[in-house]
């Protein structure tokens, strides 16, 4: 089995009708990345050479990182804004020379929307939230394909630590790092959230034998 059927079928049910896993076939391409390639579909596009260097269990959390933000609706978008705004501000330029107020507003709208999506996407606390909600995500399918939650998480920590060590670029590495904080507060949570159900199950337990 190829490494990309292997990742279809990582894939949930709910997904494998539209979600496509590809090699990249760019120069230099991200280790994994999103794309719409129509109206409802998607293609995860991966780069194998770099890929297959990382361990499995490494391998299937940041493929499910990426599932998460299918199910997230947090897919990065085609570049459409700077069209958009492009068309705006013309529009705006031409009507203030034929002075008609309706249009004008009409393309001062359409610049204004523009320009807060453009400082959405480029917005790095976004970005970042928006990954944090993903790997929580990625925790839940993992959990989904058989993980226990602290192999998940051990997993996913792996594999961020990985790409910290892998990654030259400080911005970069900063993000992964942050989203490793996350990670850990997380896992923290959880581990108090087990041991509290476990103690529960005990108190139960105690009462029933000594009731």
């Amino acid at each position: 089995m190829s490494e990309l059927q292997r990742l279809k079928g990582l894939l949930p049910p709910e997904n494998q009708s539209w979600v496509f896993v590809e090699a990249a076939a760019a120069v230099e391409p991200p280790l994994i990345t999103l794309e719409e390639i129509g109206r409802d579909e998607v293609e995860i596009q991966v780069d194998l050479e770099n890929w297959e260097d990382l361990a499995q269990d490494h391998r299937n959390l940041l493929f499910w990182h990426e599932v998460g933000k299918i199910q997230n609706d947090s897919i990065p978008r085609d570049g459409w804004e700077m069209a958009a705004l492009a068309i705006g501000i013309g529009g705006a330029i031409g009507e203030l020379w034929v002075q008609d107020g309706l249009l004008l507003l009409m393309a001062l709208g359409l610049s204004g929307f523009a320009g807060y999506r453009l400082y959405l996407k480029n917005n790095s606390e976004k970005r970042l939230q928006d990954a944090i909600d993903a790997d929580e995500r990625a925790i839940d399918l993992a959990c989904r394909f058989g993980y226990s939650v602290p192999n998940a998480y051990k997993s996913l920590g792996g594999a961020l630590k990985e790409l910290i060590e892998k990654t030259r670029k400080k911005k970069k590495r900063g993000f992964f790092e942050d989203r490793l904080e996350a990670l850990r507060k997380s896992a923290g949570k959880a581990r108090a959230e087990m041991a509290e159900q476990e103690g529960s199950r005990n108190s139960i337990s105690s009462e029933n034998v000594y009731g």
